[in-house]
Formats: structure tokens, C-alpha cells, sequence
């Protein structure tokens, strides 16, 4: 997910959006996070965006895949952060807004976090934290290699899913479910 970038220089927002590898990146304290997922995991939160997608693409919400940026974060405003996926009810962003340039303003009502071989745990952590900080309600964080999924609400309680579990849109999301094993299939060869 994160290898911070040795640099002395801060950035802003306008200058992440005006970098042409700018979407390779998050922004955290004015450096410069790089976002680094293996091909699994890249798969898997592809996965994750088709399956939400399906279900949602009849007037539920928006879906978004890895490289939507969030600028959301009322305790640090020059923060931005990528979930690999996400989602937005439809009666929080209009069409218009979808197509406005730049940084969402708004915070997803799921944000969802996909494991890489390199990613530190104090780093998801502080990920998670600040998507529920932003009041977020819901938070996944999907780990490929364990084949498991963590939950976390804003409310304080979550849970962690394994493969034999079903995965639920809870009240964010109504009536999605798909079994966490589907999350990690292959391509049949």
C-alpha cells in the first residue's frame, strides 16, 4: 500500500492532481505516499469493485475502483487518500458532482483497503483510522494472502471475516452479500 517517499519537499492537493504520476500516490502530511499493490491484489480489489458494482449499478450508489482520490478529512484538509474501492449513496453525490475535476470532498460510505505483500500494519491502521475519522461508517480491509476480511464501523465495533464467512453492505449498502471466498478467485486456466 505505502512507501512514504524521502523527500524534504510538501505538496498540496492541486499539485498531487497536476503530477502526471500523480495517481500512483496518496498524501499524507504533505509527502508523498506511493501506492504499491502486487498483481493479486490489484485482481483481488478488482473483485471487489465488479461484484459491488453489479449489485449497485441499479440506483444504489456510485462504485469506485482503485485511483478515485479522497480529500475528505476535516482534521487534516491537504490529506489524500485512494481507496482501491469504494462507494457513495446516490443521495450524497449528484451526477454533477461526479463530474466536478479533482479530489472527492466527500467521504465514502465504504472505503475498502486491499493487503500487499509490502504493506506495514501501522500504516493500514492509520488508513483505517482516517476514513472513519472522516465519518465513514463503513471500513474493509481485504487481505488476500489469509483470505480474510476486517470490518470496521465508526461506530467502534468490527469484526474479521474469513473465507468460509459472508460479507455484507449492512445497512450502508442493503441486501449486498457475496461469500468472502469469491473475493479470491482465479481465473480458471
Amino acid at each position: 500500500m505505502n512507501a512514504v517517499t524521502s523527500t524534504e519537499r510538501r505538496y498540496t492537493p492541486e499539485e498531487l492532481l497536476r503530477m502526471p504520476d500523480g495517481k500512483h500516490y496518496e498524501l499524507v502530511d504533505g509527502e508523498l505516499v506511493e501506492r504499491v499493490m502486487s498483481m493479486w491484489s490489484s485482481y483481488v480489489a478488482g473483485l471487489c469493485f465488479v461484484v459491488l458494482h453489479e449489485f449497485c449499478k441499479k440506483r444504489r450508489g456510485w462504485v469506485f475502483p482503485e485511483g478515485t482520490s479522497y480529500r475528505c478529512f476535516p482534521d487534516a484538509p491537504a490529506k489524500v487518500r485512494r481507496p482501491d474501492t469504494s462507494f457513495i449513496r446516490l443521495d450524497r453525490l449528484t451526477s454533477a458532482q461526479a463530474n466536478e475535476e479533482g479530489h472527492c470532498p466527500i467521504a465514502p460510505d465504504l472505503a475498502v483497503q486491499v493487503i500487499s505483500p509490502n504493506d506495514v500494519k501501522y500504516e493500514v491502521d492509520r488508513w483505517v483510522r482516517d476514513f472513519l475519522n472522516a465519518k465513514t461508517p463503513l471500513v474493509w480491509v481485504i487481505n488476500p494472502d489469509v483470505k480474510t476480511v476486517e470490518i470496521y464501523r465508526s461506530n467502534g465495533t468490527g469484526q474479521i471475516l474469513t473465507d468460509k464467512d459472508e460479507l455484507s453492505g449492512e445497512d450502508i449498502i442493503p441486501g449486498f452479500a457475496c461469500k468472502v471466498s469469491d473475493l479470491f478467485i482465479a481465473p480458471q486456466q
